[in-house]
């Protein structure tokens, strides 16, 4: 019998309507059989997301203020999907504890944990499948990070006589007995480890898109979908902004070979996008490029000594300076008598005077200045280094839109192209390159 753990994100869980189609999607294929849920996300525009409102609500109670109107706006939430579902069940209990621990200060994330505990807990009931408290399953160590080791073994333990069950998503136990969540959208991540301790045949990630688009539909028209797609371009991707699945959700997974398919609750019947380790010539993407995606908010310092070549450890003396001041780089291009080292301007905030003074006097450069206002943008994919004059169309298509590059990096492996542009150039740089890699496909076609 296969195998498949199923994830459902806030959207396709925000009310009953929603739960209902994720119910039959689940039901429809008896190899759905362990399932991870989110909070209720927004029901419409404007809407409130669940998570949002257990913050407010813990912030009002660590500071002393009447929250009860708070907690019952989230109390009726839920009972609205219940009565929705027509379901005979209820969470008064779990309230009134959830009021009890706000009252003795059980932390931030407790509070936050609670939209995932509580949609598990409906979802459960509606599916008629056992609750697994993920608490009891999902292990934190005493530096912050997931405790694998444990966490594989609690789950296959607690799910080797269940043939069904509900795992919510987002949180688990911290080395100090107390809930810890995972980072926004952590629930992907959830998932993915659930998948990877019962060694999963799939895991299928039900989101409200059908699956990955070549690049964001708020730039460019109706892009392309990418049908299928690697673990190591969606890295490439997702740390550029693209943001459908959670990043750290592929690490759980990618060590087993389980693939991801990225489904639509909206839409069932859509393919979506498979992650799969590695792709397979008989399957090829009718374009070169996989994706494109970028982000804004960076700076560039810009370095130039004469003879900078012939000065023992003049890179690594400016990286230095920045790792002393906490700083992580993005990327530091170089000739011969200069380098640029590129930097997420939040990294710099309050930190910038310092950190050029500390450089003048560590390499002495003959010029030194800073670039603000740059953004990134990666076109990554697999077929672009089995393909000539792939940066060559690149720039060409820059240079006719009459954008200039300010800095260009491309990773060994070939699988991507890095250009920063001026942030006011960012949304044209995306629609240009995709124009000549994937609108002239199209039309071709």
């Amino acid at each position: 019998m296969s195998l498949k753990v199923v994830k459902f994100g806030g959207s396709s869980l925000a009310d009953a309507a929603q739960m209902k189609k994720a119910a039959d999607i689940i039901r429809a294929d008896a190899d759905r059989r362990y399932v991870v849920p989110s909070a209720p996300g927004k029901r419409f525009s404007g809407d409130t997301k669940v998570t949002d409102l257990l913050y407010r609500c813990y912030d009002l109670a660590e500071k002393g203020e009447n929250f009860s109107a708070v907690l019952e706006e989230i109390h009726a939430r839920y009972n609205e999907i219940i009565s929705g579902l027509g379901m005979d069940f209820s969470i008064d209990e779990e309230i009134r504890e959830i009021e009890m621990n706000f009252r003795k200060r059980f932390g931030p994330d407790y509070a936050a944990s609670r939209g995932e505990y509580l949609n598990g807990k409906v979802l459960a009931a509606y599916l008629g499948f056992p609750f697994v408290d993920a608490a009891e399953v999902i292990f934190f160590g005493e530096d912050g990070a997931l405790n694998q080791e444990k966490t594989a073994e609690a789950l296959r333990q607690a799910l080797k006589d269940k043939e069904y069950a509900v795992i919510p998503g987002f949180y688990g136990c911290g080395a100090d007995g107390y809930v810890r969540t995972f980072s926004r959208g952590g629930s992907d991540v959830t998932g993915s480890i659930v998948a990877g301790a019962v060694r999963a045949n799939i895991y299928e990630n039900w989101t409200d898109v059908s699956g990955f688009l070549v690049t964001d539909p708020r730039i460019v028209e109706d892009p392309a979908p990418i049908r299928t797609i690697t673990y190591t371009e969606l890295r490439e991707l997702s740390y550029m902004g693209a943001s459908v699945l959670h990043d750290e959700a592929i690490f759980p997974v990618r060590s087993a070979g389980i693939p991801i398919n990225i489904r639509n609750t909206n839409d069932p019947s859509a393919p979506g996008t498979m992650i799969v380790p590695e792709t397979h010539d008989e399957d090829p993407s009718p374009y070169t490029i996989t994706g494109i995606a970028g982000r804004k908010n960076f700076i560039a310092i810009n370095l130039h000594k004469d003879r900078m070549n012939s000065q023992i450890g003049f890179c690594r003396d400016v990286l230095d300076v920045l790792a002393e001041n906490g700083i992580c780089i993005e990327h530091m291009p170089s000739s011969i008598d200069s380098m640029t080292v590129i930097i997420d301007s939040a990294q710099m905030a309050g930190k910038q005077d310092a950190v050029l003074t500390q450089i003048r006097k560590r390499v002495n450069p003959d010029d030194l200045y800073v670039e603000e206002g740059i953004a990134l943008v990666a076109v990554v994919g697999r077929g672009m280094c089995r393909t000539r004059g792939v940066a060559a169309r690149i720039f060409a298509a820059m240079a006719h839109a009459r954008i200039n590059a300010k800095m260009i990096d491309q990773g060994s492996s070939e699988l991507n192209v890095i250009v920063g542009v001026n942030e006011e150039d960012f949304e044209q740089t995306i629609r240009c390159i995709y124009d000549i890699f994937v609108s002239s496909v199209e039309v071709s076609k």
